[in-house]
């Protein structure tokens, strides 16, 4: 990851914390074209209870709507936590490029397990076992630790005693 990759990445976890701020679950997600221009945005929108309102299905559905097959395969979605398998296999289909992420799947899972929190309904498997074409980086230590505090604070929220 280089500096260009930090600046989108840090943009989608403060997209993960305004979620959090505005009642929902902590993910943020940016899509930024081959040339580096941010294209579109987006952020968790589950708590009005549709549970695939994640943003990286939204990126991933408007992507075909707006960039040619090239423009999409070299664009790049920076996300605040790794893809959910819903999500990794639209990115796969639309044929979206790069996936990088602040934390990974494999992390959260372990928070929460952790804290005692419930298992997702779906179970987490890493954006390669479901779209084994797509190129992924992450997670990136430091912005890791600040999702990990997002969603400590989502079940705090929740009623879940957390030290």
């Amino acid at each position: 990851m280089d500096g260009s990759d930090l600046k989108h990445l840090r943009a989608a976890v403060d997209l993960a914390r305004e979620a959090l701020e505005a009642g929902d679950e902590p993910f943020g997600s940016v899509l930024v074209s081959g040339d580096g221009e941010v294209l579109r945005q987006d952020r968790n929108r589950v708590a009005g209870g549709d549970s695939t309102r994640h943003p990286e299905l939204a990126l991933a559905q408007w992507a075909p709507l707006n960039m040619p097959a090239p423009e999409r395969a070299r664009a790049t979605v920076y996300t605040s936590g790794e893809h959910c398998p819903m999500c990794s296999a639209a990115h796969g289909w639309v044929g979206l490029g790069r996936i990088v992420y602040a934390s990974s799947s494999e992390q959260l899972s372990g928070w929460l397990e952790e804290w005692g929190a419930p298992p997702p309904p779906v179970r987490p498997l890493p954006v390669q076992e479901i779209a084994p074409h797509v190129a992924v980086e992450g997670p990136d230590p430091e912005l890791a630790q600040e999702v990990r505090q997002l969603h400590r604070e989502l079940w705090r929220n929740r009623g879940l005693a957390i030290d």
